[in-house]
């Protein structure tokens, strides 16, 4: 049975997407940082699926919290076959108005927990020549997006990332890759009303907001992808950009 670790798995696509993967068959690593209660009914309806699920609850983009976790988990499963970096937050408003304090919580949030994550757990999969990294990313990180600056930045970042690390580890069989989300139906997206939603919709070419189980397909879709499949940022947007 295979396992995998999905930050920021509390609500939104992270929630969805531990659930599909324990109703696939996986046992699933779950993590949060500021709503431990939503991580609790997540595990029960993970354990429901008849697998095994572990949670915690920390900053991720803190290396000792990322080593410990990482750590505890490798005593209860063999191994951590697939990653998905999902922790992450926005922030809408003019670029004058951003503070040095949201520029260093937007990079440690969805950047440097990118990073943490993947300086611990590469070894461990060195170790079984194999192993599937997903970085969570979104259009904006390739087509930026006004007044989301520091947001589209630090996409743009894993976008980077992810094709460079790709290269360094496709010989030892593990791939990394990332999916560029465009609009998904989360509570990410809960500060636009209901008319920039219809503004929103009208762009879209698919003529729908995905839905949160929607992309947590894709995320699997990824995870099960063939080897040869690495270093790509998969755009997953309607045809949205």
């Amino acid at each position: 049975m295979k396992t995998v670790l999905i930050t920021g798995s509390s609500r939104g696509i992270g929630r969805e997407t531990a659930l599909y993967f324990a109703s696939q068959g996986w046992n699933v690593i779950i993590h949060g940082f500021r709503h431990p209660e939503k991580l609790d009914s997540l595990k029960t309806e993970i354990l429901s699926h008849s697998v095994s699920c572990l949670s915690f609850c920390g900053d991720i983009s803190n290396p000792l919290f990322v080593d410990k976790m990482i750590t505890e988990s490798l005593k209860v499963f063999p191994k951590i076959d697939c990653l998905v970096n999902n922790a992450g937050i926005s922030q809408v408003g003019l670029f004058t108005d951003a503070t040095i304090d949201d520029w260093n919580l937007m990079i440690n949030t969805n950047l440097t927990s990118v990073f943490t994550t993947c300086k611990n757990i590469i070894p461990h999969m060195l170790h079984y020549h194999k192993g599937k990294i997903i970085n969570i990313s979104s259009i904006w990180g390739e087509a930026g997006a006004s007044c989301e600056v520091l947001y589209s930045t630090t996409k743009g970042g894993i976008n980077a990332f992810t094709k460079a690390l790709a290269k360094e580890v496709a010989a030892s069989n593990i791939q990394v890759n990332a999916i560029a989300f465009g609009m998904i139906d989360t509570e990410m997206n809960a500060e636009f009303d209901e008319e920039d939603l219809a503004m929103i919709k009208d762009e879209i070419p698919a003529d729908y907001i995905a839905s949160p189980k929607e992309a947590a397909q894709m995320v699997y879709h990824v995870a099960e992808a063939p080897g040869y499949m690495t270093g790509q940022i998969v755009t997953f947007s309607g045809g949205w950009y």
